[in-house]
């Protein structure tokens, strides 16, 4: 179907027309129209367009009115202050307006003038290493990016940039060649089991390593063996890979995101490319040679002391720095991929190295005009002291059990919640795991990117709020209204109805969702998504508490009001799933 406009884009196209009439002289001009409170709509482009032709903006805005006829669209419009438009729209377009987004699948939203290809890298866990809290705003910040991209039409390729190489290897596959029945594949029945056998591992080889100077020596070496591919090193090396992956997996499985194998591209994936890339940054003279390390430097990149802080490509043992991997990377994604857009979703704290990788891809050629490569920067997840988040013994909090500390409570909240639903034991702890799993994303993508917050489960899983759950018991409530409607009314418009005040502002909150889309796929902000849905759950409630639906006065109001309601369900849901987060249709 094709893309439904919203009372916005019509008003804003009548205004748009009526402007050039009223002053042909004047071109294409932005009527500047924004939602308001004095009205529905209010237009403020009269001022700056009468000021830039020398008139006067109140008599500009009267022609404007002249040229606009109330009826179809327009109810009501007046000139107030200095030539501000204050207009409000009939309740037929509304509802008519309405009707056409729920006749389409995907609520009215278009896709993308002009979709590329996005290729995004997010979700980066370390080979042997477990997952703690730093690893959540990655992993789920880039699922909802990647989600809302792909709603728009933009061809989007994730890219799992994991930890997979370095010097730690050595020791590891030097300590299992050493020992070969410390990891056993027919052990790792379970994610848990799997980091618990590799972190049993990672902690003897590190005793060995710090304790015993010839072990220490022989790890080195197979440092060596494995840059050099030697074979039987690197199918040991696999064996760490492929046993992480469990873990990794399972993890992914628990925050409810799918990760697929050929995604994963980690560090050992450029492996390849390493010397080449060095090769062309030094014949290009993109980077020189500075006391035997391979560097790049720029104008206003300085240390403490004032002297420059290049970035290093490769160090003077001969040794790659992770720029070398990370400019490899981009020379894959623009030049296999055929990337348009390259988007990292990587903590604040890495901002110069990326501002640094992205000049020197630029300078080499790697980043054509067009290309466009662009981090993402996240907060820091804090405590309740405001500090960052660790566990009462200073240790960094394991992901996996912030998880499962939060299902735990919102599996409680929906216990107590659930009497009257009769709902079985194995229907509560499903509820309960979406419940607690959107609590935790939506605590993370309610917050701007740069912003740190704070990780209180309590407030998570709070039914009041801004919070999933306050959210998801909207979305279960309209499910329990239509069920009761049963066969006796059925969800249908009717444009020739008066609307209440409540059902107007929750209709033109409806009515924005695509533009809010749009916005948000084109910032990469889904803070904004989650704050037009908690608008939409709270436009709702009020529409609920004042208008009733089943018992409304006559059959028409009823229908009508049941049209609202399950439009309303849809987006949420539709809002809720690109955010990555479920809705239960019983809470």
């Amino acid at each position: 179907m094709a893309s439904v406009p919203s009372l916005a884009s019509s008003l804003h196209q009548r205004i748009a027309d009526a402007l050039s009439a009223a002053l042909p002289e004047a071109g294409a001009a932005d009527p500047l129209l924004r939602r308001s409170d004095r009205a529905d709509f209010q237009a403020n482009g009269m001022l700056a367009l009468a000021k830039k032709l020398k008139g006067n903006p109140r008599e500009l805005a009267g022609k404007v009115v002249d040229g606009l006829p109330t009826g179809d669209l327009i109810q009501e419009i007046e000139v107030s202050g200095p030539g501000f438009l204050n207009i409000t729209v009939t309740d037929r377009a509304i509802t008519e307006t309405l009707a056409a987004r729920a006749a389409d699948d995907r609520l009215g939203v278009p896709f993308a003038e002009r979709p590329g290809t996005s290729v995004i890298d997010y979700a980066q866990p370390n080979v042997a290493k477990e997952m703690h809290v730093g690893h959540l705003r990655s992993a789920v910040i880039g699922d909802a990016v990647a989600k809302i991209l792909e709603f728009s039409g933009e061809t989007v390729v994730r890219r799992h940039h994991i930890g997979d190489w370095g010097t730690q290897f050595g020791m590891l596959i030097q300590f299992l060649i050493e020992h070969p029945h410390e990891l056993d594949h027919k052990d790792a029945a379970s994610g848990e089991e799997a980091m618990s056998n590799l972190n049993r591992l990672y902690k003897a080889s590190r005793a060995l390593f710090d304790s015993d100077e010839a072990f220490k020596e022989r790890a080195r070496r197979r440092v060596v063996d494995l840059q050099a591919g030697d074979a039987e090193t690197l199918a040991l090396w696999q064996r760490f890979v492929d046993e992480s992956k469990i873990y990794f997996y399972s993890v992914f499985g628990k925050l409810d995101m799918e990760i697929q194998d050929a995604d994963v591209v980690g560090e050992s994936g450029y492996n390849d490319m390493l010397a080449d890339t060095c090769r062309m940054l030094e014949e290009s003279g993109v980077a020189v040679r500075s006391n035997g390390a391979l560097c790049v430097f720029f104008d206003d990149v300085k240390g403490p002391d004032g002297n420059p802080t290049p970035l290093i490509v490769q160090k003077s043992d001969g040794g790659f720095g992770y720029a070398a991997t990370d400019l490899s990377a981009i020379r894959d994604r623009v030049g296999k991929l055929g990337a348009e857009s390259l988007l990292y979703v990587v903590d604040a704290r890495q901002g110069l190295h990326f501002k640094m990788v992205f000049e020197t891809a630029r300078r080499a050629g790697w980043l054509p005009e067009g290309v466009k490569a662009v981090q993402l920067p996240f907060g820091t997840v804090l405590g309740k002291d405001g500090k960052p988040f660790k566990t009462r013994e200073g240790e960094t909090v394991r992901l996996v059990d912030l998880l499962d500390e939060a299902i735990a409570r919102a599996t409680a909240v929906v216990r107590e919640k659930s009497e009257k639903l009769g709902l079985s034991e194995e229907e509560i702890a499903e509820r309960g795991t979406q419940v607690g799993i959107g609590a935790v994303k939506y605590a993370d993508l309610s917050t701007s990117l740069g912003r740190d917050y704070i990780f209180d489960l309590d407030r998570m899983v709070s039914l009041n709020g801004d919070t999933s759950v306050y959210l998801q018991y909207a979305y279960a409530r309209i499910r329990s209204i239509l069920r009761k409607a049963g066969e006796s009314a059925s969800a249908k418009a009717h444009p020739e109805l008066a609307l209440a005040p409540a059902e107007r502002a929750l209709a033109l909150h409806l009515d924005q969702f695509a533009e809010t889309l749009a916005e948000v796929a084109g910032s990469y902000e889904p803070h904004k998504l989650a704050a037009y849905l908690y608008q939409l759950a709270s436009a709702f409630t009020t529409f609920y508490d004042q208008c009733p639906v089943l018992k409304a006065e006559d059959a028409a109001t009823v229908e009508n009001r049941l049209f609202l309601a399950e439009l309303t369900g849809r987006t949420l849901r539709q809002g809720m799933s690109l955010l990555g987060i479920r809705t239960p249709e019983q809470l």
